[in-house]
């Protein structure tokens, strides 16, 4: 068969994979989504409990609503914010399911390589189609299947690959074996058998983002709930607290998103959390009484606590691509032209500049890693981010140059500036580096005033 009567293989059926079918489809080019879970949209729907801090407005693909149209799809009040529930069902399976046969689930991507040429070989590499290995899994029984593919788009994201508590990057020493009270998600506190784990426990909370925002959010409102009596959390931050830690609030362009650090302040402010700063992992140990014991770097030990909560961030699953030439950043494992616009160590205005398939490209011609994966380490990633990559990359492989590079990028600022790595660096290094290069100011907490506002306008004033 030559090679461009070869599907598209897209690999993910999340909202980013799936957008790409859509675009490939508005382009008359067969796409071949691979979902390794058994439903669209399946790790979305595995935080379906989270309130999403992007209208329904910014959560919507273009190419896929057109495609949705036809079929009587009516588009949520765009003004108001979805769940995870909401989004899988009301959007990512009507999409998958207008796309029918061209979407694949229980079906995991398990290697992608050139036809008859491992990542050594130059001879005639380009001209090969690429070769994806796959694993069905049906029922209790597997089989496998090669699939030819004239170009690759891997949208499977990160979310099977949460970071560990360690502050190495590494898990903890007894961190494995501490799997039973340890989670790496946000707990879903409606599940009554959820609740019960939580409620009236001491519960630490590792980590700086959204997610952790939203745990602290949840345990409070526990603490606060009848059933809910003694509940208590302690948060663990690896570095200091500053202005800046509980997001841009009411400065944030996306209002949700800032509410989220404001409800954390004020989860400590109400004593429903302690907050532990400079705090890097070492080891989780156990007592006495089988409770969990946090030890850091520093030798410090804290309290036992009964669960804890590790959200590190995630990391992409690079393994069934061993066999494809990438250019990967070797900090942030994000193509090598997008890693300094997205790097933490500078940036976390939330700002980042326009970009599309070259910036996604990699030596291996013809494969793109999108949405989450492509951010590597990176956080603070939207799926409008995705949306757009996604149509830039789709316009490249149609041979639309022109529109494939005509990249329009406008993300909502999250009112922070300054590089999330100055908090790191010794205090004589804070200045002369990062976006706005601002000296980190710790703030005190346990006033009911909110954090230190950031000015309006997000990176450097503008």
């Amino acid at each position: 068969m030559e090679k461009q009567n070869l599907p598209v293989v897209v690999i993910g059926a999340g909202p980013v994979g799936l957008a790409a079918a859509a675009h490939l489809v508005a382009r008359g080019i067969e796409p071949l989504v691979l979902e390794a879970g058994t439903t669209a949209g399946s790790a979305v729907r595995e935080w379906s409990h989270v309130r999403l801090f992007s209208t329904w407005s910014e959560v919507t693909d273009p190419a896929a609503e057109k495609l949705l149209a036809p079929t009587g799809w009516v588009k949520p009040d765009p003004a108001s914010y979805p769940s995870g529930g909401d989004w899988a069902e009301r959007y990512l399976q009507p999409l998958a399911d207008v796309l029918g046969g061209r979407v694949r689930t229980g079906a995991r991507a398990t290697g992608v390589s050139r036809a008859g040429r491992d990542r050594i070989v130059d001879a005639d590499r380009e001209t090969q189609p690429f070769v994806v290995h796959v694993t069905y899994a049906d029922g209790r029984e597997e089989r496998e299947e090669k699939v030819l593919a004239r170009e690759v788009i891997d949208a499977s994201g990160t979310w099977t690959t949460p970071g560990p508590a360690g502050g190495s990057g590494l898990p903890a020493l007894g961190e494995r074996a501490a799997a039973d009270r340890i989670t790496y998600r946000v707990p879903d506190l409606t599940d009554p058998a959820v609740r019960t784990r939580y409620a009236g426990r001491r519960t630490a909370v590792i980590g700086t983002g959204a997610s952790a925002f939203t745990a602290l959010a949840y345990l409070a409102d526990l603490a606060e709930a009848d059933d809910g009596a003694g509940t208590h959390a302690v948060w663990i931050l690896r570095r200091g607290i500053s202005g800046s830690t509980f997001g841009g609030g009411t400065a944030d362009q996306l209002p949700a998103r800032g509410a989220l650090g404001l409800a954390a302040k004020a989860a400590v402010d109400d004593g429903h959390a302690d907050a532990v700063t400079g705090f890097r992992t070492e080891a989780i140990e156990r007592d006495a009484d089988g409770r969990l014991v946090l030890a850091a770097e520093d030798g410090r030990r804290l309290e036992p606590v009964d669960e804890v909560i590790v959200l590190t961030g995630f990391r992409p699953d690079l393994s069934f691509l061993s066999e494809i030439r990438l250019g990967l950043d070797e900090r942030l494992q994000a193509p090598v032209a997008l890693a300094p616009l997205i790097d933490p160590n500078q940036h976390s205005c939330g700002t980042v500049y326009p970009h599309g398939h070259r910036e996604l490209a990699h030596p291996e011609k013809g494969v793109y890693l999108v949405g989450m994966k492509s951010y590597g380490r990176a956080p603070t990633f939207l799926a409008m981010t995705g949306y757009e990559q996604v149509r830039s990359v789709v316009a490249a492989i149609a041979g639309d140059t022109e529109s494939a590079d005509r990249v329009e990028l406008t993300l909502p600022e999250t009112g922070v500036c300054g590089g999330a790595g100055l908090f790191d660096a010794p205090a004589a290094e804070q200045s002369g580096d990062g976006c706005c290069t601002p000296a980190p100011q710790l703030i005190q907490l346990g006033s009911k005033a909110p954090a230190e506002e950031t000015p309006a306008g997000g990176c450097c004033g503008s």
